[in-house]
């Protein structure tokens, strides 16, 4: 079993949902961290989903306030997720939000 540790990081420039992570095939994630920073000066929410192989979407936090210029952890446990599963992010307002996830890779 290969362990491979990464990031990966989204510039939220829309209100669209954009995908954040999605576990490679036969890979495990372990999400460690979820890092959300406002940087416009004002105050916004943001919603983190996850998506599985049946395409069924899951609400992990819906519209969770994030004060301006602050950042956010969202996770305060471990996140798994599964081989195929999408990790997605959705910003109240575009160009204030960045987030970042740490994650170790598993397969």
């Amino acid at each position: 079993m290969a362990n491979n540790y990464k990031n990966s990081k989204v510039d939220l420039t829309t209100t669209d949902a954009t995908t954040l992570y999605t576990a490679p095939a036969a890979t495990t994630a372990l999400i460690r961290s979820i890092l959300v920073s406002e940087d416009s000066g004002n105050a916004d929410t943001i919603t983190l989903t996850i998506t599985n192989t049946a395409s069924a979407v899951f609400s992990l936090f819906k519209v969770k306030a994030v004060s301006a210029n602050t950042t956010v952890e969202l996770l305060t446990q471990p996140l798994i997720v599964m081989e195929s599963e999408i990790l997605k992010v959705t910003a109240g307002t575009a160009n204030r939000l960045h987030v970042t996830a740490s994650y170790l890779e598993v397969n």
